[in-house]
């Protein structure tokens, strides 16, 4: 069968995790209007009649490297392009930026093949300027394809499976059938914490705070979760505990709404809040915390 793996690459915020979830049919990657908000390399595997693919979500590729958190976000995004057999580059606009220009640099030393994929082109009204930057973009690289898509509508999603399989190499399955990814229950629990603060507290928190699951038990009927929130510095403390505990309560009962979901089975989830002062810029700090790739 056609088999092989996927990365899903370009700037922060262009829709790569709702891609990834919509083409695999279940949430897999946490979404949200903020930029970077996947901080790591997730995998989600769809397996079909035309063969499985095995796509990476990563984090967006962006300039900023002050601290070491977004070193490793960067490098993350890198890697991942080497050992693929096959990368979509996502835009979400009929326009470059110029950090661009680093990814076609990137993708030149990879040596796979590429499709770039348009995003959000529901959005796009003139559809012969969209032909315009269709034919630019093939002078600009040898695309395997160039695709439109709107993610969150599955405009085109059929599409661009096809044209996936069709790329991916022929060899034997690389996971059974019935497996969606290689991540663990207790990363998605921390996942979906992290998802349901970041929904809430909007621009007041965009790097500084992270979920740590301290202890994760399965028990009969009931799965129990204690998970630590950490932040940098007291203030911030304040603001995800929330007048009353009331933002602390209302993330606790979205998020194990969303874990029973996904685990299907009855959750009890407990949220605390800790400073760790500097814990995203000290490397290992983010080591202990799960950033494992070496900073």
């Amino acid at each position: 069968m056609n088999c092989g793996y996927v990365a899903l690459i370009g700037r922060p915020n262009v829709g790569k995790s709702t891609l990834m979830n919509h083409l695999l049919g279940q949430k897999l990657s946490i979404t949200s209007r903020k930029p970077q908000t996947t901080r790591h390399r997730i995998l989600g595997i769809k397996t079909t009649a035309l063969g499985q693919a095995i796509f990476m979500d990563t984090p967006g590729m962006h300039s900023d490297e002050k601290k070491v958190l977004n070193r490793y976000l960067n490098k993350t995004a890198d890697s991942t392009l080497f050992g693929v057999d096959l990368v979509l580059w996502l835009l979400d606009g009929l326009y470059w930026h110029d950090y661009d220009t680093r990814i076609f640099s990137k993708l030149e030393q990879a040596g796979v093949p590429v499709i770039l994929v348009i995003n959000k082109i529901d959005k796009v009204k003139d559809k012969q300027a969209a032909l315009n930057f269709f034919k630019a973009a093939g002078g600009k690289f040898p695309f395997e394809d160039i695709i439109p898509v709107s993610a969150l509508k599955n405009t085109q999603l059929d599409v661009l499976e096809q044209a996936i399989m069709r790329l991916l190499p022929t060899r034997e399955l690389l996971y059974p059938e019935d497996q969606i990814t290689d991540r663990p229950e207790r990363f998605f629990a921390a996942e979906i914490i992290r998802e349901k603060l970041t929904r809430r507290l909007g621009d007041e928190l965009p790097y500084a705070l992270t979920v740590e699951i301290e202890r994760f038990e399965d028990l009969a009927g009931l799965t129990k979760i204690y998970a630590a929130i950490l932040v940098e510095r007291d203030s911030q403390k304040s603001i995800v505990i929330g007048k009353q505990g009331e933002m602390l309560k209302k993330v606790g009962t979205e998020a194990r709404l969303d874990i029973e979901k996904l685990l299907d089975r009855k959750v009890y989830l407990q949220l605390w809040v800790k400073v760790r002062k500097g814990w995203s810029d000290n490397e290992r700090a983010l080591q202990s915390l799960g950033f494992i790739d070496t900073v």
